[in-house]
């Protein structure tokens, strides 16, 4: 059995999706119910309730168990989230973890910069310490980065792009694609104690990005470079928390560190997955670059 945790979220949605398009049966843990109902009539989707961070509601989620996909929220206590879960997992007999982890643009790991990538390394060696046979599915920043309603998106209604990154050159990845190596991970054997990064097929400027989003959707939208103190007033007017404003100052502050990314596509090739462009993106998302309805939220 396959177990997919954070399954009602962004990526573990699409995961989870994926899996049944391919008929791959799996189990999808999920704290809501409620927030499962999107799953209904998907074939060889089991859900199943339990929360991370009390081993003692992962019972029936884990049993019978041989390789989990281990997502969680950034934004919710991650590292101790993920090594509770780690541990459980482990007293369970659960032989296999694929960490769905992170690289902060495409640039890789360095332990004193991005708070996100820092946590998500803090993790992948207590998975690796654990003893159980690890794997480290690394995307870059997501395509969905841009839409309305996330940290860094577009702003529908002043159709602008409203960042502090300078010049930098971004290569982000379909969550599509990731989910496609991620099902095959997690059917097949032989990749353990490996590490596949992920970027999309460009490096693209905020300035590209926007003239992608504009073609797609017929509106035109514009690239607005900010102060970093501006985007982080804006940020907190929206009502974002403090902690998600501090990763945001973070954020900014490393990919004016690191501008450009480097384009790796050798994970898409190892899987057989042609990358997504984001013109291709752009235009299969047209509409929801357009709701103006969505802004403010957070994803």
């Amino acid at each position: 059995m396959i177990l997919v945790t954070g399954a009602t979220g962004l990526s573990g949605s699409i995961v989870v999706r994926e899996a049944a398009r391919q008929n791959v049966p799996i189990r999808a843990l999920v704290r809501d119910p409620d927030k499962a109902r999107k799953f209904h009539g998907l074939p060889g989707v089991d859900v199943v309730e339990g929360d991370m961070l009390r081993p003692e509601t992962l019972t029936a989620a884990l049993r019978g168990v041989e390789r989990v996909l281990m997502i969680s929220s950034p934004r919710e206590r991650m590292v101790e989230t993920q090594r509770t879960f780690i541990d459980a997992a482990k007293a369970a007999g659960v032989p296999h973890i694929v960490k769905y982890s992170g690289k902060e643009s495409g640039v890789g790991f360095d332990p004193g910069s991005f708070i996100g990538t820092r946590e998500h390394l803090e993790i992948e060696r207590h998975l690796e310490a654990s003893g159980l046979a690890w794997t480290h599915l690394r995307p870059s920043q997501f395509m969905e980065a841009y839409l309305p309603g996330t940290l860094t998106g577009l702003d529908p209604h002043r159709r602008e792009l409203r960042l502090s990154i300078g010049d930098s050159r971004l290569a982000p990845v379909a969550i599509a694609d990731v989910a496609k190596v991620a099902v095959a991970l997690l059917s097949s054997g032989g990749n353990e104690g490996r590490a596949y990064d992920m970027t999309g097929p460009e490096a693209l400027t905020m300035k590209e990005v926007v003239e992608q989003i504009s073609a797609a959707t017929g509106t035109a939208f514009h690239h607005v470079e900010l102060p970093l103190q501006d985007k982080l007033r804006e940020c907190a007017e929206a009502g974002m928390p403090e902690p998600s404003i501090r990763i945001v100052r973070e954020l900014f502050a490393e990919r004016r560190r690191r501008p450009q990314s480097h384009v790796r596509l050798e994970t898409h090739r190892a899987f057989g997955v042609r990358p997504t462009t984001f013109a291709e993106f752009a235009r299969g998302h047209a509409a929801a670059f357009l709701d103006a309805n969505v802004f403010g939220g957070m994803k």
